[in-house]
């Protein structure tokens, strides 16, 4: 409407010029080089108009001409363009759709359109990728890794194939110099974190991790609970060269994660050596009412070593009145009131687990009847309840489960993968003659011995020191126990041949299956010096026999 409006007035404005003209009638003489003409106004402006119009067309007409070559090289351009932005659209949704072919036709076409392109070059990799030419996906790869605009996105890319190729060293340096500017990727970051945990450099790992939370890549709670694991990875890795240093790695984790039950009970037993009792305390009672577990009951009995059997019976009956009712209370009282010779007080805590024992009740039943009344019988009736029983809960993870914590699963080497929980329940049944394991024992004879860790685990001793192990000298029980599939039945011929019986030799696979008791009351020197520096008698030869026969 306005540009009507607009044209009507120009309209308006030249016909009245015109009119106005016309009504004011003259003459216009000329007179140049010896030439005169004379003319009227009218006739002189038509001219003026006319000689300006046919200006124009020229000037135009030549300007065309002029940019005619510039004008075709856009065009050519333009079309290249659409032709090879075609290309990418359709590659983009070959690959998407799995189509190998298709992939590797319209990359090509891409890359002969738009060589330096950088959607190009990443449709020539990823159709390679599709195809599976590993070798011509790293070379563009590293070809885009020269370019500043594509090195990121080149290094991601090589970063997955040294991960596709189990290549750890290689992902990880590609990890690291991507990591190495500014702003760092996430991946990036991550993935040099997750490669630290799981080479086991626990100095570098907290180093990624505070660059990771000054960039943005993590929230307060994680880097928390990350730092905290990873402060216990220390401490525990510490402890046997420089135990005032794992104190202070240990105490900062619990500061941190102060539910972490790893942290909490080494940060208990260093403080408890070093005199801070209260510190100690405090420290494992916290832990305690959020995740009451073995090894705190453990550390908190033995904060003082010169202790008696009854005084750390009294600690733990405190410490259970955290969690009453819980069954790690139960069995803590249980197990120090054994020690103690309360065999009253050990049945009264034991009685609410009964109704379903699980592995480690019904061992510490036996060891009760054993020990009270030397009724061996009642003990071998109990330990074959224990090889039907449920098994207790621990250290579990990715289907691997372990005596003891870990910083990172040594599946998925993922930091902070273990948990205390019940573990997979094994199958294998024999036609009605009960759970018999069978494919555990079968790989353990094929698997070579697990080479020693970094971290050297430690067992806790009743006056509170700590024992060296290692994974050599360790028993069989404190091995890490590796996902079994299911046991196959037994052919007959098996089942009659041998020179035992078959029940003795069920029986005797029943003991064996039985890996992992926390609670293992065995035949140890330290137990037996302890008992009598206590003024009892060491378990008698008919239980270290029994249990000699159950845990090897």
């Amino acid at each position: 409407m306005i540009r009507v409006l607009i044209f009507l007035v120009i309209v308006a404005l030249v016909a009245f010029g015109a009119v106005w003209l016309a009504e004011r009638p003259g003459d216009v003489v000329i007179t140049w080089q010896g030439q005169r003409i004379e003319t009227s106004v009218m006739v002189l402006a038509a001219a003026v108009v006319a000689v300006a119009a046919l200006t124009a067309t020229l000037w135009s007409i030549l300007g065309t001409i002029a940019r005619a070559p510039s004008d075709l090289r856009r065009r050519t351009h333009a079309r290249r363009s659409a032709r090879g932005f075609l290309a990418l659209s359709r590659g983009l949704i070959a690959i998407a759709s799995g189509d190998a072919r298709a992939a590797r036709r319209f990359a090509d076409e891409a890359s002969h359109i738009a060589p330096d392109e950088p959607l190009a070059l990443l449709l020539s990799a990823q159709a390679a990728q599709l195809s599976g030419d590993r070798a011509a996906a790293e070379r563009t790869f590293r070809a885009m890794a020269a370019r500043h605009d594509t090195r990121l996105l080149a290094l991601h890319g090589l970063f997955i194939e040294a991960q596709r190729r189990a290549d750890p060293v290689a992902a990880r340096f590609y990890a690291e110099e991507a990591a190495s500017g500014t702003p760092v990727p996430a991946w990036a970051g991550h993935a040099v974190f997750a490669a630290a945990c799981a080479a086991g450099d626990w100095s570098g790992a907290l180093e990624r991790l505070e660059r990771n939370m000054k960039s943005g890549l993590l929230d307060r709670a994680t880097y928390a609970r990350r730092r905290a694991v990873l402060l216990t990875a220390r401490a525990l890795a510490a402890e046997e060269h420089d135990r005032s240093n794992a104190r202070a790695l240990a105490v900062e984790a619990v500061g941190l994660a102060p539910t972490l039950v790893p942290a909490a009970a080494l940060a208990g037993r260093l403080l408890g050596e070093a005199g801070e009792l209260r510190k100690a305390a405090r420290i494992v009672e916290t832990a305690w009412r959020a995740n009451p577990h073995p090894e705190l009951a453990e550390t908190h009995a033995h904060l003082r070593p010169g202790d008696s059997a009854r005084e750390r019976l009294a600690r733990v009956e405190e410490l259970a009145q955290l969690a009453p009712g819980h069954s790690e209370s139960l069995l803590a009282v249980t197990r120090a009131a054994l020690d103690a010779q309360e065999f009253a007080i050990a049945r009264k805590a034991l009685a609410p687990l009964l109704a379903a024992p699980t592995q480690r009740v019904a061992m510490l039943m036996a060891e009760i009847e054993e020990r009270q009344h030397g009724d061996e019988g009642r003990a071998r009736e109990w330990t074959a309840r224990a090889v039907h029983a449920r098994r207790d809960p621990a250290w579990t993870a990715d289907g691997i489960v372990s005596d003891h914590w870990m910083p990172v699963s040594p599946v998925t080497r993922w930091l902070d993968a273990f948990e205390w929980k019940d573990p997979v329940a094994e199958l294998g049944h024999r036609n009605g003659a009960g759970a018999v394991i069978e494919a555990r024992h079968e790989r353990a004879a094929m698997e070579p011995p697990e080479p020693s860790r970094a971290i050297v685990p430690t067992s806790y001793r009743p006056n509170g020191r700590a024992a060296e192990t290692s994974a050599a000298a360790a028993p069989a029980s404190s091995r890490i126990a590796r996902p079994q599939s299911s046991s196959r039945p037994e052919p007959a011929g098996e089942a009659a041949a041998g020179t035992q019986s078959a029940p003795a030799r069920r029986g005797a696979e029943r003991a064996a299956s039985l890996t992992h008791m926390p609670d293992d009351p065995g035949p140890e020197p330290e137990r037996a010096a302890d008992a009598e520096t206590e003024g009892r008698s060491p378990p008698s030869a008919g239980a270290r026999n029994l249990l000699r026969t159950l845990f090897g």
